[in-house]
């Protein structure tokens, strides 16, 4: 975030990746709302973007178009532009953007600040990682990635919006390091202890099940071992669940921290609105992340 005036600071982000689903147009939406993620997590608005892409020499120019077109499309939907970008020739695939966003300084909502007493609300169910690995394996069900795409392709911007009315304390999105990732920087940056209670942790369909059948990603792994010693999980807690934890997140929700009643309120309007929402933990005294 760099500060203009009294009134105006700009927020800048960049994020691109491979593609994570077969159809061009859906994984450019994927990757541009992922990028513009970090806008909305801190209580911005996105203003415009720059493409970045790389594409194999080889592979048909249509399918990058189509690529690119997807992503326009999200960023039109965040009411922002495409102002230009670059691209270049790789092996693999990939894109994503970087972009620009507006936030008034003094409403800015950062991952410091969440206070004990506080509820936390997650606002998209988890398991992109562990769905999208599944079908990758063929072993996806009916359904199960047509829900995890939809979910990937949902704006965190009406989210955000409603945590900024609700004056939340401190707010993060849920990507790469999974939820406890996440959690944990909300923790140590606030200097708090957060509980999840994750029973109440809603996951998307087919997640759990997979990740019963040993299904699940190497971020994961990753993200487990980088987390050692600082999140603490109950000895009862289905092996399963704890995967689902701990799993990396493609353009995942916001996690809020604010006031029970807040919290309560603010669920109550994202289900009004069509949207998921959950209140799935607290904020404490204390430090780290410990998970019941």
């Amino acid at each position: 975030m760099y500060r203009l005036s009294d009134d105006l600071a700009i927020v800048q982000t960049v994020d691109f990746f491979p593609p994570v689903v077969d159809d061009a147009r859906q994984f450019g939406g994927i990757a541009a709302a992922n990028a513009m993620s970090d806008v909305y997590a801190m209580g911005g608005e996105v203003l415009l973007a720059l493409n970045i892409a790389a594409f194999p020499e080889e592979l048909d120019p249509a399918i990058l178009a189509r690529i690119i077109a997807g992503g326009a499309e999200k960023v039109a939907e965040a009411g922002g532009v495409i102002a230009g970008g670059h691209t270049l020739y790789d092996a693999e695939p990939k894109y994503g953007l970087a972009v620009t966003g507006s936030v008034h300084p003094n409403r800015v909502i950062a991952k410091a600040g969440a206070l004990p007493g506080d509820a936390l609300v997650l606002t998209k169910p988890l398991g992109t990682g562990i769905v999208l690995t599944a079908a990758r394996d063929d072993r996806d069900a009916r359904g199960q990635l047509d829900a995890a795409v939809a979910s990937m392709l949902a704006l965190n911007r009406h989210p955000s919006h409603l945590a900024c009315e609700a004056n939340a304390h401190a707010m993060t999105d849920v990507t790469g390091f999974g939820l406890l990732g996440h959690a944990s920087e909300v923790a140590s940056r606030s200097g708090v202890r957060v509980v999840i209670d994750a029973g109440r942790v809603p996951a998307l369909p087919g997640a759990l099940a997979h990740a019963g059948e040993g299904i699940v990603t190497r971020g994961g792994g990753r993200n487990r071992e980088g987390l050692a010693g600082r999140v603490a999980v109950a000895k009862a807690l289905d092996p399963a669940l704890e995967h689902l934890l701990y799993d990396p997140q493609t353009s995942g929700g916001l996690l809020v921290a604010l006031p029970p009643a807040a919290a309560v309120a603010m669920v109550a309007r994202l289900a009004a609105d069509g949207l998921p929402g959950a209140v799935i933990g607290r904020v404490e005294e204390g430090g780290g992340v410990l998970v019941m």
